[in-house]
């Protein structure tokens, strides 16, 4: 009996060593590393936001231009010759007919004086035939005669007079005057460029259109542009003409804008940024752009949720994907998936998977370049 007692005892200690052990494995250690993970919970992360709001938005067809003068030449010399004075300044203003060089023309004055003298003899000389045809002393080939020298001799000064008005080079046009590629005294030759003359106020901007907005590009549409030379300010015009036809080789269709100058701070030949106002306003709903995260799989945002039960500033973030339309300066256009007066994140996403802790500081966002570059 002794030994059966024993072999009792020692099988209960097994039993209770047996059953401890899977308590300790499938019930204590489990809630064990529960509270441990509890624990361990890592903290929010600090991240910035934005309230997503509702604009309204002109359709805005956007381009890069060139100004281009109305009006704009080379100013050149029709006939060769020494440059006797020049008559304005760099710069200035010219009134259309305004004197700008003088050619000497000594040469031309004393052979206007030659023909002048030789059409005097030739009128006096048809004279006298008139007065002996009409006496019957002579032929009337005589007299024809006399009439066709005193023609002759009349055309041979009024081409002196010609060549001597082409030596005062005057303005074709009203303009703005550019710097003189001449000095008093150097010799020019027949259509050597002397000064450039540029009509400045209206001025023109020329942008290619692709094929798809040829329909947006009629004559009178709103158009606005901003060079880099004067930032911050924006001119208005309107689409003036049209190329008659679509390169073949870009596929685009070369459109011409007509922009008031009335300070002529525009120039010819400068960068522009167009942007044709095509359509009616629309409401949009917009973001910053740094509150989208772009990838291949589709773009998406981190929206707040307030957590039910928890602290009041601590929140959720719910990943949303989203419809981005058309992004204009820092901010863009939301099409889909985002409601005006959700808060969404806008810095600090890469920290963040769906459903993480977040909160919010007020003093995180990035300051925007001032002026913003143009793209």
């Amino acid at each position: 009996m002794k030994r059966g007692l024993i072999l009792t005892i020692v099988f209960l200690l097994l039993a209770a060593l047996a059953g401890g052990y899977g308590y300790f494995q499938f019930v204590a250690r489990p809630a064990m590393i529960k509270g441990f993970m509890a624990k361990m919970e890592p903290p929010p992360v600090t991240v910035a936001v934005e309230t997503a709001r509702a604009e309204t938005w002109q359709p805005k067809f956007s381009a890069i231009g060139t100004l281009k003068a109305v009006q704009g030449v080379d100013v050149a010399a029709q006939v060769g010759g020494v440059v006797r004075a020049v008559r304005f300044e760099a710069g200035q203003d010219a009134a259309r007919g305004a004197a700008l060089f003088d050619i000497d023309d000594a040469v031309e004055q004393a052979d206007l004086k030659a023909n002048l003298a030789t059409l005097k003899n030739a009128e006096l000389g048809l004279e006298r035939q008139r007065q002996l045809v009409s006496g019957g002393n002579t032929s009337k080939a005589n007299a024809d005669a006399a009439l066709a020298a005193r023609d002759a001799a009349a055309a041979t000064a009024e081409k002196t007079r010609a060549i001597i008005a082409q030596k005062a080079v005057v303005a074709p046009f009203a303009g703005r005057l550019g710097i003189r590629k001449v000095d008093v005294g150097q010799y020019v030759s027949p259509g050597a460029a002397l000064v450039t003359l540029q009509q400045l106020d209206p001025i023109f901007v020329d942008f290619p259109a692709p094929e798809q907005a040829i329909a947006q590009m009629q004559a009178g549409v709103p158009v606005e542009i901003a060079v880099d030379a004067i930032p911050g300010h924006t001119f208005r015009g309107a689409i003036r003409s049209r190329d008659a036809r679509v390169s073949p080789d870009t596929r685009s269709l070369l459109v011409r804008a007509e922009i008031g100058n009335d300070d002529k701070k525009l120039l010819p030949g400068m960068f522009a940024n167009v942007d044709v106002l095509a359509g009616k306003p629309r409401e949009v709903v917009t973001l910053p752009r740094t509150g989208v995260s772009y990838s291949l799989y589709g773009d998406s945002v981190y929206v707040l949720k307030p957590i039910d039960g928890g602290k009041p500033d601590v929140f959720a973030v719910e990943r949303r994907f989203v419809r981005t339309g058309e992004a204009r300066g820092d901010r863009v256009a939301i099409d889909e998936g985002v409601k005006a007066g959700e808060r969404v994140v806008t810095e600090g996403q890469i920290k963040l998977q769906p459903n993480s802790k977040v909160v919010v500081d007020a003093g995180a966002s990035l300051k925007p370049i001032t002026p913003r570059p143009k793209e």
